[in-house]
């Protein structure tokens, strides 16, 4: 007797269609942990749900990681419009979702009048330069930039260019420290008494310094960064490095022995034993640190931009807070949740690129 062969077999055949959901439950296996990673840990017990698999246990599942956290958001932003109008301040009652999402709008608006601005402007340069070539005049073209007032996203996008600038220089610092530090003891006493004293510095005590010292060294000129955007970057740095730094040294110096004693039998050198044996075993802790520095960098830029008046989320805020007019307060807080929403979004890339890179793949 012949057996049939598989792809011949009706698409409604009960074996093809086992054969297709058991396919499709090792597919949501190995999409899972990446739902969890991006905040949709809920998308893999509906699947299983849609499935038959376990209608109970995928309900409960369902109810915790999404259920759950929609509730509690519901529950907040109803208590938020209840009190909101309760308090009054020197610019009005603190205003309720429903005038914080209306200047989202109106923020929205502003950013798209502007883009249309700096196209006609560029619109009318092109031709007026064309007309004095035309006129054989071509030494008079110029060609100016846009000087018009950065857009809401404008001031987003630049304080993420500024937070990870100061983050990279951060981890370029920090890392090789506390490799340092966790392969040494005497630099780890070195570096020990340094870090207690600086980590717990604030950044509003960091940014005179260092605003001092960048506008006597920095230059700038044209075609160079700002000044502003050196001052913020430098002071990310100075602030975010430490939980970097201590959680490397830690991680370097609790790799296991056995991985220590076989690079000495096997006598590699220093940066074959550094890149082959210590970075990969610490590389848990040291992501960890990365994250914490990321997190500290964020929060310090913010500061840094409302004290020294540097472009970006922190400047809009005090702008705002200037202004006084009676939708600042809704600004405000657009700028609040939107900080919100943007630290957690980093911590998530942080969290993504440790599961890509680490063994365990725990974020």
């Amino acid at each position: 007797m012949t057996s049939m062969d598989p792809a011949a077999l009706p698409e409604d055949d009960p074996a093809v269609i086992a054969a297709n959901v058991a396919r499709l439950k090792i597919l949501i296996a190995r999409l899972e942990p990446w739902f969890a990673l991006l905040g949709l840990a809920w998308l893999a017990p509906l699947w299983r749900l849609m499935l038959g698999d376990a209608p109970r246990v995928q309900l409960r599942a369902i109810w915790r990681t999404l259920l759950v956290p929609l509730l509690a958001i519901v529950a907040f932003l109803a208590l938020w419009a209840t009190l909101a109008p309760r308090v009054e301040t020197s610019l009005g009652a603190i205003p309720g979702p429903a005038q914080v999402w209306q200047q989202v709008g109106v923020l929205r608006a502003d950013a798209q009048a502007e883009r249309a601005r700096e196209a006609a402007f560029y619109e009318r340069q092109a031709e007026r330069n064309a007309e004095l070539v035309a006129a054989g005049k071509a030494d008079e073209v110029r060609n100016r930039s846009y000087a018009g007032k950065p857009t809401y996203v404008d001031q987003i996008l630049t304080s993420l260019r500024t937070v990870f600038a100061g983050f990279v220089l951060a981890a370029l610092v920090a890392v090789p420290l506390g490799i340092l530090a966790g392969l040494s003891s005497t630099a780890n006493a070195a570096l020990s008494p340094l870090i207690q004293v600086f980590r717990p510095v604030s950044p509003l005590a960091w940014l005179p310094i260092v605003t001092m010292t960048v506008s006597a060294l920095y230059a700038g000129g044209e075609g160079a960064l700002p000044r502003s955007f050196v001052v913020s970057a430098v002071t990310v740095m100075l602030c975010s490095l430490w939980p970097t730094l201590i959680n490397t040294a830690l991680g370097v110096a609790s790799i296991d022995r056995d991985l220590v004693n076989v690079g000495r039998v096997l006598k590699l050198g220093l940066w074959t034993r550094i890149t082959r044996l210590v970075l990969p075993s610490a590389l848990p802790l040291i992501f960890a640190g990365l994250r914490l520095s990321l997190g500290v960098g964020w929060m310090v830029l913010i500061a840094a931009e409302m004290l020294s008046q540097n472009p970006g989320l922190g400047k809009f805020v005090w702008d705002e807070f200037q202004n006084g007019s009676s939708d600042s307060l809704a600004r405000i807080m657009v700028a609040v949740l939107t900080i919100g929403i943007i630290g957690l979004l980093l911590d998530r890339v942080m969290v993504a690129l440790q599961t890509l890179l680490t063994f365990d793949g725990r974020g």
